[in-house]
């Protein structure tokens, strides 16, 4: 064990903790995929309805702003909260808002490239922490937030 992870739980030994995370994952995307999706429906009079000309972009705008906000705030999007997960650094730590815009960034740029996507689900599949992509790069966790209380 290394002294960065010293302080998140381990798979192995606290497997709860990890339980179920890529499928609240996946329905958590979806909570708040929905929700940005009415914001930007919301916003589009704002723009005089010329956002629907670039509403893939309007929507990853939005999606920006509403993932980094939450998440610098409860560690979590509303998605994530619904379903009992929220983010934590491998020190153990909450998100702040710096690690909150990286984290978005990095998935934001990642939500582009489909192959990346791919990636990030077989990394969550696959890894004892079920950390996708963002958080292999960052050094993130996703855990229960049950588990956590």
């Amino acid at each position: 064990m290394t002294d960065y992870t010293w302080h998140i739980p381990d798979p192995h030994t606290q497997p709860e903790f990890y339980a179920d995370i890529p499928m609240k994952r996946l329905m958590a995307f979806l909570v708040d995929t929905v929700v940005i999706l009415v914001l930007c429906v919301l916003i589009l009079p704002f723009t005089a309805f010329t956002g629907i000309f670039f509403f893939p972009f309007l929507m990853l705008l939005v999606g920006f702003f509403y993932r980094v906000a939450t998440i610098s705030k409860w560690s979590a999007t509303p998605g994530m909260l619904l379903v009992a997960i929220e983010f934590r650094t491998l020190s153990g730590e909450r998100f702040d808002a710096q690690m909150a815009v990286m984290h978005t960034g990095i998935f934001s740029a990642a939500l582009v490239f489909l192959p990346a996507q791919f990636v990030s689900a077989v990394l969550m599949l696959s890894s004892a922490r079920a950390q996708g992509l963002t958080d292999h790069m960052l050094g993130t966790v996703a855990l229960n937030r049950r588990a956590t209380a």
